[in-house]
């Protein structure tokens, strides 16, 4: 699971940073799912290394424009490109009716292989490997976040153990590594589990923007192995961040210390915060880190891989 931030800004681009869109990367199944697609996302993916013909989930959070304005452009070259890859789109119900009025009225196609899916509380997709839900947010609008949590793995298998017992190497292995209690020839009855260590609880990673500080955000990132959270505004600036339902660098701390994440990424910066004003993105870090020091910044371009929770120690970020 590879996290890699294409857009980092609030409201507007700026010279360094775009607006909104995390895509998160799955190399073993050779996909990618994007969470939100605002303005000029289409050119932070060909300055990535992310691949745009791996895009198969696209997650939308809300229907503000520096979350979605560089949707349609994206779905009309995945049209163009004739791929014919399946894209399935989350979102608020009427992201939908914008995208083919979008289509109507700049005489486009929407591409036949695009799937809409209302988003609603809950559970919104599963599959042996993954499931996906979303909480409701507060905002000015409708806004959900997300929390994507892979399945729980079965324990390391001991091969040695197994060797030992006589166990011929070949498709049973597999069957073993599963957990599954497997008959051999000459009748034995072996459980898997027996032969497996602890199962490895999957990683979980939440998506809230925007948002201002709620209850909501903390029950969609309780036990999160990596929380991003949006951070638009400095605490000297919290009247502006309720008055907008918005959050501050210090709301996000909270919200990750109340769910016990163990990794808060901060993004949506506001520009005000660019270099050569009073207040700088350092601060807003400072400030956070001493509620939850376990933070970072989120800049355009950087990838943070998930480590898995036996292998802590292999976290890096890029």
């Amino acid at each position: 699971m590879e996290i890699t931030f294409l857009g980092t800004s609030s409201g507007v681009p700026t010279r360094s940073r775009n607006v909104s869109s995390v895509a998160l990367r799955l190399p073993q199944r050779a996909e990618v799912w994007l969470f939100d697609c605002g303005e000029g996302t289409q050119h932070q993916l060909l300055r990535s290394d992310v691949k745009i013909s791996q895009i198969t989930r696209i997650f939308v959070t809300h229907m503000h424009g520096d979350h979605i304005y560089g949707l349609t452009g994206l779905l009309a070259s995945c049209g163009l490109a004739g791929s014919g890859q399946p894209i399935e789109i989350y979102g608020p119900p009427e992201l939908k009716d914008y995208l083919k009025a979008c289509a109507k009225y700049s005489h486009f196609k929407l591409p036949h292989h695009i799937r809409f899916h209302p988003i609603h509380p809950g559970i919104l997709y599963e599959d042996k490997e993954f499931s996906v839900s979303c909480g409701q947010l507060k905002h000015r609008i409708p806004a959900y976040g997300y929390r994507i949590a892979e399945s729980d793995r079965p324990g390391r298998f001991n091969v040695e153990k197994a060797k030992a017992l006589g166990i011929p190497p070949g498709p049973v292995y597999g069957e073993l590594k599963q957990g599954k209690t497997v008959t051999l020839e000459d009748g034995r009855r072996i459980r898997g589990q027996d032969l497996c260590g602890e199962r490895e609880t999957g990683r979980k990673v939440i998506y809230c923007t925007d948002t201002v500080f709620c209850e909501g955000a903390i029950a969609l990132s309780e036990d999160a192995d990596v929380l991003i959270h949006e951070a638009t505004f400095a605490h000297q600036d919290a009247q502006l961040a309720f008055d907008r339902l918005h959050s501050t660098s210090t709301m996000a701390a909270q919200v990750a210390l109340a769910a016990q994440v163990k990794q808060l990424i901060m993004t949506h910066f506001s520009p005000r915060y660019a270099p050569g004003n009073a207040l700088q993105l350092d601060d807003l870090l400072q400030e956070a880190k001493a509620i939850f020091p376990n933070t970072i910044l989120a800049r355009d371009f950087m990838t943070y891989e998930v480590p898995r929770r036996s292998q802590i120690e292999t976290s890096k970020i890029g």
